[in-house]
């Protein structure tokens, strides 16, 4: 097993694929632990519990009416849960890929005097992660 590179990662919220203007992603994993220790304990005993997430995508603005990221992810903020695809070395037959429904959470634009207009989301992680293989 060898490092990868991030250069060929694959991102798609909803099937419109994302990747083209995404600059960085972080695909987090969580989960509740509960606190179940009892007297008599000398060291706090936990219960796992629930599992959540979140993914941050980030990347430079493009006003491309139908594909560009203000065009797809405007309309999905607080709307219903849609499929999420994370391919972090790219797409290909037996590379890895995590698919989840979300909730984009947030969008924001930054518009700085001196550099390019970027771009930012927040997804919530909505249900369990499919961590199928590619069968491409």
């Amino acid at each position: 097993m060898g490092f990868v590179h991030g250069k060929n990662t694959y991102v798609s919220i909803d099937a419109d694929n994302l990747s083209t203007f995404t600059t960085n992603v972080q695909f987090n994993r969580s989960g509740d632990s509960h606190d179940v220790t009892t007297f008599g304990k000398g060291s706090k005993v936990y219960q796992s519990g629930l599992k959540d997430g979140t993914s941050t995508l980030q990347g430079i603005y493009d006003n491309t009416a139908s594909t560009g990221p203000g065009a797809v992810l405007r309309p999905l903020v607080a709307g219903a849960a849609v499929p999420f695809v994370y391919r972090p070395e790219g797409t290909g037959s037996g590379k890895p890929q995590s698919t989840v429904d979300v909730i984009v959470t947030a969008y924001e634009e930054t518009a700085p005097v001196a550099d390019m207009v970027t771009w930012s989301a927040t997804l919530q992680h909505s249900d369990d992660i499919d961590d199928t293989a590619q069968s491409v």
